[in-house]
């Protein structure tokens, strides 16, 4: 519980997890800077909240920084372009997007448009998004690789695409597949630009580690291989196969996994070229990982290495296997969703209300209260840095003594409730105590048992799925109020009416801890707290949970002179449009609950008069926000 800080606002180690794009202002507000131009002033998210409030767009908001879009997707393609021309590969980068990872069309449209000048491309991994990807204007050069299940229609309309200059690829996934390819390919004369996704058998470390190695759902083994280049050398159509996909693994901590993949990938890329494929690109997957924490360390929230270091790595590997195997450099390819969006959207929410599980105050033990009320207050007389567990052993004990009276009936409600509170600040002194006092294992162990809970104006499982699902971390920080040392500790509780909707592992400047360092609320301006790093699948995968509904979104861009430009906003989902969305007819609803009031006038429970209020109140609430108002 102790916070050996030089600055109040350095308990949440900003410049840690940062990447410069985050830190604090002079006034204690979290600032954004515009990584496009340094030397543009910072500004004031807190500013920037209250600004979208005036124009209705109110918390809980998803905040999307185009300027921090831009910025990864300029420094993936700078860095292998810098690696390549370091290195002297003869091959060039193309980078492809994910759509899976962020398919909102607000997001997907700025990555096509900030990767213009590098010829960033797409990736589909379904019909719905290669869809998307024939929707945008890609430059010549640029690449569509379709990964995933695919029947006739996909490979068809993949197929059809290269008519309009798309550089759509079809990576096999299995034998069976190429079989349906082959009968669309004879239906229609045209021949496709293929590719195959080989299952390596280095496995990564991480959250993600089955979606690498011998038991990862997609690719082929080695005889799989073989028999797909029989089948297309009888067919005629080997000449067609000039790709070959390899995935790293997702999230991938460690860059010497990344090291040991991309060389199994170049073996199976230098055999099939001696088998006649007439290869050209070389497709790596996904992996590059993001410093959730900051910690620069091979864990699951965490990397080893920078964005430049991965590049260097996979460039300079590749170069030596093809320069061994006597091979043109192929073109390089990477999927790199998470590092491209996850740093570019972040959560903000206010917080309703708050539990406090200590009390600034204490009640007078009465005459009649039981001896253990007495016992129980006496424990601050003997408050001490030195005796500190025994404080908490005692005040423990008594109050779950006078617990076990009262459930027996021996001591009432109002002397139950004295009790408690007497208690509550007991824990309040000792908080006070510890925060200066040596530190104690048992009695900080006890104490995170007694932080507030926060109660926050938003839902885990639709804003923050990974939270719940995998115990992904994100940076969560007070917007306001950093010049201030933090006065209480809390866990955050969502709006959902689920005890798992809560955040109660957060990261400090010394590690992650299980409370997160916050401010008493304040009681004439709402208190902010931002979720930072969510760009990533988050969106995607959220579910209606208690039918909350997406959040309010604006999208900005950072300006030069210090203020922002809004370039995008959708309002959150109303009431009505997420019952739609669990087979409900909003119409049918008002329809029914306007006879169940008829019913109620006619049997004389309502009065005429209150027809009216009342379906004004129903109307008013389906169409509203799905959050608190």
């Amino acid at each position: 519980m102790r916070q050996h800080v030089d600055a109040p606002h350095s308990v949440y180690g900003l410049d840690r997890w940062g990447k410069g794009l985050v830190s604090v202002l002079p006034n204690g507000d979290i600032g954004l800077s515009n990584p496009l131009l340094p030397e543009a002033p910072k500004i004031s998210l807190p500013e920037i909240v209250e600004d979208l409030k005036q124009r209705g767009i109110h918390a809980p908001l998803l905040l999307r920084v185009g300027s921090f879009l831009e910025h990864e997707i300029t420094k993936i393609n700078r860095s292998f372009g810098d690696a390549i021309e370091r290195i002297g590969y003869g091959g060039v980068y193309r980078g492809v997007f994910p759509i899976k990872v962020n398919q909102q069309a607000q997001v997907v449209d700025r990555i096509v448009e900030y990767g213009r000048p590098y010829s960033f491309g797409l990736e589909a991994g379904s019909k719905p998004e290669l869809v998307i990807a024939l929707a945008h204007n890609l430059e010549k050069d640029a690449l569509i690789v379709c990964n995933g299940v695919k029947d006739e229609e996909f490979i068809r309309l993949a197929i059809l695409s290269r008519k309009l200059g798309f550089n759509t690829i079809i990576v096999l996934e299995s034998p069976k597949e190429l079989d349906t390819v082959i009968d669309v390919v004879n239906e229609l004369g045209e021949e496709p630009l293929l590719g195959v996704r080989v299952k390596l058998t280095n496995e990564i470390s991480g959250n993600w580690a089955k979606s690498s190695g011998d038991r990862s759902t997609f690719g082929m083994n080695t005889d799989q291989l073989v028999s797909v280049i029989d089948r297309l050398r009888e067919v005629d159509l080997l000449h067609c196969l000039k790709l070959q996909h390899s995935h790293l693994g997702s999230q991938v901590p460690d860059v010497n996994d990344v090291r040991r993949a991309v060389g199994e990938a170049c073996r199976y890329f230098t055999e099939l070229s001696g088998e006649g494929a007439p290869l050209t690109y070389l497709d790596l997957g996904g992996g590059l990982g993001v410093d959730y924490t900051g910690e620069k360390r091979a864990t699951v929230n965490s990397v080893n290495y920078s964005v430049e270091e991965y590049a260097h790595n996979i460039v300079e590997t590749v170069a030596y296997a093809m320069d061994a195997a006597k091979l043109t450099h192929p073109t390089l390819i990477t999927e790199s969703g998470r590092a491209t969006v996850a740093t570019s959207s972040m959560l903000i929410f206010d917080v309703l209300e708050a539990t406090l599980f200590d009390a600034d105050a204490a009640p007078n033990v009465e005459s009649n209260d039981h001896h253990l009320v007495s016992d129980l207050a006496a424990v601050g007389g003997y408050l001490s840095s030195k005796r500190l567990q025994e404080c908490i052993n005692d005040a423990t004990y008594y109050r779950n003594e006078l617990r076990d009276l009262f459930r027996r009936g021996y001591i009432d409600l109002r002397q139950m409730g004295r009790a408690e509170r007497i208690y509550l600040h007991l824990m309040a002194q000792i908080k006070d105590v510890a925060r200066v006092s040596e530190d104690h294992e048992e009695v900080q162990a006890h104490l995170e048992t007694l932080v507030d809970i926060y109660h926050c104006n938003f839902s885990l499982f639709q804003s923050l799925p990974d939270v719940w699902a995998i115990d992904q971390l994100h940076p969560v920080v007070p917007l306001q109020d950093l010049n201030t040392p933090p006065d209480r500790r809390a866990v955050l509780s969502d709006i959902t009416c689920d005890s798992d909707g809560k955040i109660d592992q957060f990261i400090l400047a010394d590690g992650v801890h299980p409370s997160l360092p916050v401010h008493s609320l304040p009681e004439d301006r709402p208190y902010y707290l931002g979720v930072f790093f969510v760009g990533a699948y988050q969106e995607t995968l959220g579910d209606l949970h208690n039918l909350f509904g997406d959040t309010n979104v604006a999208t900005i861009d950072l300006r030069a002179d210090g203020g922002f430009d809004l370039l995008q906003e959708v309002e959150g989902d109303t009431i009505s449009q997420v019952l739609s969305y669990v087979e409900y007819d909003p119409r049918d609803c008002v329809d029914a609950f306007r006879k169940i009031i008829d019913r109620a006038i006619s049997e004389g429970r309502v009065k005429t008069a209150d027809r009216r209020v009342l379906l004004n109140a129903y109307r008013d609430s389906i169409n509203g926000y799905t959050y608190y108002e």
